[in-house]
């Protein structure tokens, strides 16, 4: 009996490797099974060679376990078949993009054998700076330098947490990375709602340009060539940013599952059970589209690409439950009727948060995905 409700337990979180997660609290776990899937194939495998029911529990039970190990391979299935393409369907975008042996990414798209240093991850000393005390509280970055010498680009990431939460330590796998592969990283923290509403975090990452740039002597930054990186609320603000300061020194906007048309994403909220994101957009733009239709226009970052908008990277789910995978759709459109080069990855599997881990099999592509565009428009 207890093989069989052990494997019930593990079909069912196997189905989160197929539909989005129902809950908010499923979400969180819908991450774990994706990412870290042959975890749980090797505990299917295991229940499945186990011999301790009556016949017919453990026929129920085997045959729960071949569809759950089914479910569970579906992540690495389709990231594999992602990876065999990824390189053609870059350089459809970006044509010009340096080589492995040039400045893009030495290692591959996807490594099964990464999948499994998960639980070890390198990370790289950061420096933290005040970069603005003239709010409520003091706005900070940490600083993580370039691990080559001499003036370096310099990517600017804005953390997510639904506009009024989160922090610029979250997530800090990728900053390393960058660092370690010739980037300088500036993580910043911006205000936060329901205290402060749109455009307080935009002008947020323009004051942390601002004292980038007049301190890029110290810091050993190329003034000319800065990036800004996203997730969630904070992609919302990094394409907002790019495409509204219109700085010439941004050279390019990543969007890891960002929302990019706040009135359609007000039309179609998520499922209240994961995430009231009505009220979380009310929260950040001062009212609900109703009662303050303009802010929620202002606030779109499909609204403001021009022909002049920096090239752009969208990184997506389809199995996100919080911001709708139709949200790239809408920009992308967009973004070709201005002609500005752009690239949606979209991993069919992946839910929001995937990139959790760099060594899962969303964590790999996006992270080698990231260091492809930014070779392509930092170069």
């Amino acid at each position: 009996m207890v093989r069989l409700v052990l494997l019930i337990i593990v079909f069912l979180l196997s189905l989160l490797c197929i539909f989005p997660a129902p809950t908010f609290h499923l979400w969180m776990v819908s991450i774990l099974s994706t990412e870290f899937c042959w975890l749980f194939l090797v505990l299917t495998v295991i229940l499945l060679f186990v011999r301790v029911d009556a016949r017919m529990k453990r026929r129920i039970g085997t045959l729960l376990g071949l569809a759950a190990f089914a479910f569970f391979s579906y992540p690495l299935f389709s990231a594999y078949k992602v990876s065999m393409t990824l390189d053609k369907d870059f350089e459809c975008s970006f044509p010009t993009v340096p080589s492995a042996t040039s400045g893009g990414p030495a290692q591959s798209p996807l490594s099964f054998s990464r999948l499994f240093s998960a639980l070890w991850q390198e990370s790289v000393p950061f420096k933290t700076f005040t970069f603005d005390s003239s709010s409520t509280s003091s706005l900070r970055l940490d600083f993580y330098r370039s691990a080559q010498s001499g003036p370096r680009p310099c990517v600017v990431v804005i953390h997510g947490g639904s506009w009024s939460g989160g922090d610029r330590r979250q997530l800090p796998e990728l900053n390393s990375y960058l660092a370690q592969n010739g980037y300088n990283v500036a993580a910043i923290s911006y205000r936060l709602a329901p205290h402060f509403q749109n455009p307080a975090p935009v002008e947020d990452v323009q004051k942390a340009l601002r004292f980038l740039i007049s301190n890029s002597t110290s810091l050993g930054i190329d003034t000319t060539r800065f990036a800004l990186l996203g997730r969630s609320a904070g992609a919302q603000v990094a394409l907002l940013a790019a495409y509204t300061l219109r700085h010439p020194s941004i050279k390019g906007v990543i969007s890891f599952y960002g929302p990019a048309d706040m009135v359609w994403g007000y039309s179609l909220p998520a499922n209240p059970l994961v995430m009231d994101s009505r009220k979380v957009m009310s929260d950040y733009l001062g009212g609900s589209f109703e009662e303050v239709p303009r802010n929620y226009y202002n606030s779109s970052p499909a609204e403001f690409v021009t022909s002049s908008s920096p090239p752009t990277l969208m990184i997506h789910g389809k199995n996100d439950p919080l911001v709708a995978y139709e949200h790239n759709i809408r920009l992308i459109e967009k973004l070709k009727a201005a002609g500005v080069p752009h690239f949606l990855l979209t991993l069919p599997w992946a839910t929001h948060g995937f990139d959790y881990t760099l060594h899962g099999s969303g964590g790999q592509l996006s992270t080698y995905t990231v260091h492809r565009f930014l070779s392509s428009v930092l170069k």
